[in-house]
């Protein structure tokens, strides 16, 4: 709707083809913040601010995107935090109902990342963790940090 896939589409009509998707019963909403990079969120928050009861809305950390572009992996603690409050604003939203790390960061410890999401949940900014594209292992490290 905002990249990846061509050129983006219109804004108004992507949003009430997600109201749309809402009104038929989808309840799940998956995004990111390198889409666009960030554009995606913003649909996304728009389209479902008035629903936001109804729905639950995934997104993911863990790009570096401090010049307004990926410039590759960045899952530092102090950057997964900049990101969820990017986020939550972009979403127009109190909480993230899942917050994945879109790629395992080589250079950050998954402890350290779980440990990080741990703590964003204590505060009530986050409600659930999640892995994209991790192997077996970092899962298990990191579910013994944050289940």
């Amino acid at each position: 709707m905002s990249s990846g896939y061509g050129p983006p589409a219109d804004k108004p009509e992507m949003i009430s083809l997600i109201r749309t998707a809402v009104d038929r019963g989808v309840t799940f909403f998956d995004t990111a913040q390198v889409y666009g990079p960030f554009t995606n969120e913003e649909l996304v928050g728009e389209a479902l601010a008035p629903v936001r009861d109804r729905v639950v809305i995934a997104t993911k950390f863990g790009f570096d995107l401090a010049t307004g572009q990926s410039s590759g992996l960045d899952s530092r603690p102090e950057t997964i935090r900049r990101s969820v409050e990017g986020s939550l604003k972009r979403l127009r939203a109190d909480a993230i109902d899942l917050l994945y790390q879109h790629r395992v960061d080589p250079d950050v410890p998954i402890e350290d990342v779980a440990g990080t999401v741990k703590e964003l949940i204590a505060e009530g900014k986050v409600r659930h963790f999640g892995l994209s594209e991790a192997g077996v292992q970092t899962i298990r490290r990191a579910h013994t940090v944050q289940p």
